[in-house]
């Protein structure tokens, strides 16, 4: 007896051996599949499984995904965009009272002049024509991040709940950003962790945060030129896009108002008022609207277009906001040429730098603002002068380096 179950024993050794082979390499096999993911919570507050590998990637922003993709070096794995103003080259004749026109040539997002081969992607989105699913469906991406409150993703709540179900049925881990005018209080902190998001997505979070608090550590040192002008000596700014969508409506341009980001940005960090009470982004004004204002300053915003201090100066259609204060005393600057400007990007601390200084420019007499911008473009971007030199003039800000301007 004792015999026979020594025998069965060593029979049994055999089958026991490829059984813990077997149980090892399942054990191996599940320990290797929770490996390649990862999981994020994005800011519909969704747990997403992230593959470790990611090559093929389907973008919709204007260019804040895109931008921070480039910052970490990961571009390349974009293959469909969702907003027209991306790939494209712009140009723009400002009529004068004289016939002769202001040129403005080869204006374009600088995430465009940094990877030109976006030219080339497949649009699945744009504004006023919705989201293209089945193209994305499509290129097989292995992931989807979308940011809300871009000019293709800027409808009414429901419509973006039901994209957003759509998007996430298609198969792809799907990633939800949300802009900061999406929020109630709009605070640029939520783009800050718009970046770093991103940055944990593609498991570069250090080059991430890096960008994210270059960029809140400029505006910050603006903040600090400007922190001690009482309320009462604070400039009154309007922030005016002289629309050429607005003009056909009847009014003289569009205005940003309270409780949008570029008010916020105004207030909190360049120290001035918005001269506009009203609340929204686009609102319509008419001339006398305008004139009823009467600002310190006027800063104009890309809407429908750019918009130089030389088309309020000279165009024939202003001729009625001449006698504006702000005009009259050449206190007019542009921000920075930005197309499908919905939501803030990148680029924002330039917007609170140009505003702060024309507000305040004794404040700033030390700054010479051509090499700030170069300094600029060449810490976020990475790249070298001469590339920071031809991102100046993609946002046409090359007045920036002539003359006084400096």
């Amino acid at each position: 007896m004792r015999f026979a179950v020594k025998t069965n024993i060593v029979d049994i050794i055999p089958y026991f051996i490829v059984t813990l082979i077997m149980v090892a390499s399942l054990l191996t096999s599940s320990w290797a599949v929770e490996k390649d993911i990862f999981t994020i919570t994005d800011f519909e507050d969704r747990q997403v499984e992230i593959p470790t590998q990611i090559n093929r990637v389907v973008t919709i922003s204007d260019g804040l995904i895109e931008g921070v993709m480039t910052c970490l070096g990961q571009a390349e794995k974009i293959v469909g965009i969702g907003s027209a103003c991306l790939p494209k080259i712009w140009a723009y004749d400002i009529p004068s009272s004289t016939g002769a026109a202001h040129e403005y040539r080869e204006g374009m997002n600088p995430v465009f002049f940094l990877n030109p081969f976006l030219a080339d992607l497949p649009l699945v989105s744009q504004f006023g024509s919705g989201i293209n699913f089945e193209a994305i469906a499509k290129l097989a991406p292995d992931l989807i991040i979308v940011r809300t409150g871009s000019c293709s993703l800027s409808a009414s709540k429901d419509i973006l709940a039901k994209n957003i179900r759509l998007l996430g049925s298609l198969g792809a881990p799907l990633v939800v950003l949300h802009g900061p005018n999406t929020f109630d209080r709009p605070d640029i902190g939520s783009l800050s962790r718009e970046i770093e998001l991103i940055g944990a997505v593609f498991q570069k979070q250090k080059r991430a945060k890096e960008v994210a608090d270059f960029l809140l550590a400029s505006v910050n040192a603006i903040k600090a030129r400007t922190a001690d002008i009482p309320l009462d000596k604070q400039k009154q700014v309007l922030m005016l896009g002289l629309s050429p969508t607005a003009r056909e409506n009847g009014g003289a341009g569009h205005v940003k108002g309270e409780k949008t980001v570029q008010t916020y940005l105004l207030n909190e960090f360049a120290h001035a008022k918005n001269a506009f009470s009203g609340t929204g982004a686009w609102n319509i004004l008419n001339a006398e609207q305008i004139i009823g204002l009467d600002p310190d300053l006027i800063v104009l915003v890309t809407a429908w277009g750019y918009h130089p201090p030389e088309e309020l100066y000279d165009a024939p259609y202003y001729k009625n906001l001449r006698h504006l204060r702000a005009v009259k005393n050449k206190a007019v600057t542009a921000l920075p040429w930005t197309p499908c400007n919905c939501e803030k990007r990148l680029e924002y601390p330039i917007d609170v730098m140009v505003m702060a200084r024309a507000a305040y420019p004794e404040r700033f007499a030390d700054i010479d603002l051509c090499d700030w911008l170069h300094q600029f473009y060449m810490a976020v971007y990475g790249v070298s002068r001469d590339t920071a030199t031809r991102l100046v003039s993609c946002q046409w800000m090359d007045w920036a380096c002539k003359g006084d301007n400096k």
